[in-house]
């Protein structure tokens, strides 16, 4: 059957069945409430996978939920850049979460991605909104931390990135941000763990050398201070195991 024929055939298909597409308006204010960290309007505007307005791209319920799905974060990935997240880290999120999606077995499975990441998306570009409040020589700091978390970060090193003596720099870090160079580095630490732990297979160990942790009881003991969980808890009650329960 030629395209056209399909586009006519599936147009009067869905008349038949009362199915219709998300309007377009809502659909845009939706991914315009993620690019701007807005969860509240995020929240109003949030349609369900399985709700009306998705059209029907696959006989099988998996995949057409896995399909539909994959587009939204393709769609979030091109809002956030727009909102100023850098684009290795845009597209790394969205191979991460595509794999995720990638792998699910179930329905409730993809709908629980779909709620993570939208939560995950709304919380980086809030984040990323409130860096225009910092002057600039923190904002280049929290820009050198959130790439360099593999490594050893020293205040010293970031003196050298902002262009300020390490005593200056240190004051007007918690000034702007209400937290210490290494209480900042100890929490984006800690948020990167939590996504390895929930979304990977890697041992403590190997967590905490990709992280730069100077040992695993350091990494264990940082993560409990931070979360309330040790990273085995954490993984137990939130590792993809256990995306189909409620």
């Amino acid at each position: 059957m030629k395209i056209n024929d399909q586009l006519s055939q599936t147009m009067f298909d869905s008349r038949e069945n009362m199915e219709s597409h998300l309007a377009y308006e809502r659909e845009m204010k939706f991914f315009e409430a993620i690019k701007n960290g807005d969860a509240d309007e995020a929240k109003r505007l949030f349609k369900p996978l399985s709700g009306e307005g998705f059209g029907k791209l696959s006989r099988d319920p998996l995949t057409d939920r896995k399909y539909h799905l994959i587009i939204t974060v393709a769609f979030i990935t091109r809002y956030v850049i727009e909102g100023g997240m850098d684009m290795e880290t845009a597209y790394s999120l969205s191979d991460i979460y595509i794999n995720q999606v990638d792998k699910c077995t179930c329905v409730d499975e993809v709908d629980l991605i779909h709620r993570n990441l939208i939560d995950d998306y709304i919380e980086r570009m809030r984040v990323i909104s409130k860096k225009g409040l910092y002057s600039k020589p923190v904002t280049l700091c929290l820009d050198h931390i959130t790439k360099n978390l593999h490594g050893k970060i020293t205040l010293e090193e970031l003196a050298q990135v902002s262009g300020l003596s390490a005593p200056y720099l240190s004051k007007l870090f918690h000034s702007e941000t209400g937290m210490t160079v290494s209480h900042y580095i100890s929490e984006k630490r800690t948020e990167a763990a939590e996504n390895l732990l929930k979304f990977s297979e890697y041992s403590n160990i190997e967590i905490s050398n990709y992280l730069g942790f100077s040992s695993e009881s350091h990494f264990i003991q940082t993560f409990k201070k931070n979360t309330g969980y040790t990273p085995k808890e954490y993984r137990k009650k939130y590792f993809r195991v256990h995306w189909g329960e409620k």
